[in-house]
């Protein structure tokens, strides 16, 4: 197993993590898996058996059953793994069960202990944007979690780019603890999150988690085009993410993923997965298995190692178009951009770039 450092704090995190989503199955996370105490305690002995150090659960998984069946599940190896969770969604019918406010914050926190039968929290992640509430007092309360020790790092997921760019503002100047990671939706089948995000991280230091890294199953191989969706598949039901806004687009992937996967003699999913851990910015790929078995075939992904042309292919049928103003950038200023940068606008560019238009 690799091990990577989460954005530019010192904790080394292990590249494909485990996901808990698939633990418990109840309040409308049925589609998603139904593991029990037993099914999550033999994906946990596959995943540390194989050197994963990080697992992530959250609160509004299950309405906290995912965070208890992984206290009970864990037992006396707590201490083996680094345990994030998340919190932000309503955990009850009151107006202050849901959002970042500090009453909310902490009394999550403490509910999360309670479930996953530990004294800490590695690391604490707001799970969404709460747009009335202060960031200095979401900000506030996360300092006094650490301060606590409670709460070892402090983490935020789904934020657009200048949500968390304000947030490290604000952490700066009032020495507040600041994000070290961000979980973030990624893949194959949905690339939005680099023309904002993965620059962001790179360029202020926060580590980037990766949910969904086979589009909640798109990109398994076993959606075809002109075909049935599976019976038992997540979006067989009522599971509405992520969202599918160019069908054909996928399954021209998928149609790549799944050329390159008999040339390797591996699954699609493992090529996804490796496609993923060699982009720019990424700390950990989170994966959400339910049996063991899809558990093992997706940490297989680590060992593999595509080639430059299988990079290629899989670039040419997945790249974003360029938004502006970063075909602009591209056009008129490639001679000065930064690592961040070009993350995103690098595979655009070739020897004319400088030539394609004029500077507006």
């Amino acid at each position: 197993m690799e091990y990577r450092r989460l954005g530019a704090s010192g904790l080394r995190v292990s590249a494909l993590a485990l996901g808990t989503m698939t633990f418990g199955g109840g309040h409308g996370y049925g589609d998603v898996g139904r593991l029990d105490v037993d099914g999550a305690r033999r994906l946990l002995d596959t995943a540390i058996d194989q050197g994963v150090n990080l697992v992530d659960t959250a609160d509004h998984y299950s309405a906290g059953g995912s965070e208890e069946i992984l206290g009970e599940a864990l037992g006396t190896r707590r201490d083996r793994v680094l345990l994030a969770t998340k919190a932000r969604f309503a955990m009850g019918p009151g107006p202050n069960d849901a959002g970042l406010s500090r009453h909310h914050l902490i009394a999550a926190c403490e509910a999360s202990l309670r479930r996953l039968r530990t004294d800490h929290i590695d690391l604490f992640q707001v799970h969404d944007w709460d747009g009335q509430t202060p960031l200095e007092e979401t900000l506030g309360a996360l300092d006094d979690l650490v301060r606590s020790g409670k709460v070892r790092y402090v983490g935020c997921s789904n934020f657009a780019g200048w949500q968390i760019m304000k947030a490290l503002g604000i952490a700066d100047a009032r020495r507040l603890p600041r994000f070290v990671s961000q979980q973030i939706y990624l893949s194959l089948q949905e690339r939005s999150a680099e023309y904002e995000l993965v620059p962001s991280a790179i360029d202020q230091g926060v580590g980037l988690l990766i949910y969904s890294p086979l589009a909640g199953g798109y990109l398994t191989g076993k959606y075809r085009r002109d075909a049935p969706v599976p019976t038992g598949a997540r979006h067989a039901g009522d599971w509405i993410e992520p969202p599918l806004y160019d069908p054909e687009k996928l399954y021209d992937t998928v149609d790549v993923l799944r050329e390159l996967a008999a040339a390797h003699a591996v699954s699609p999913a493992r090529v996804a997965i490796a496609w993923l851990l060699a982009r720019p910015g990424i700390s950990s790929v989170i994966l959400g298995a339910r049996s063991a078995e899809q558990l093992a075939d997706n940490l297989a992904a680590g060992e593999l190692s595509l080639g430059a042309e299988d990079h290629a292919r899989l670039e040419a049928v997945s790249r974003p178009a360029l938004l502006y103003p970063f075909w602009h950038h591209r056009n008129a200023a490639s001679e000065r951009l930064s690592e961040a940068d070009l993350s995103l606008i690098a595979p655009h560019l070739h020897p004319s770039s400088t030539e394609q238009g004029r500077p507006a």
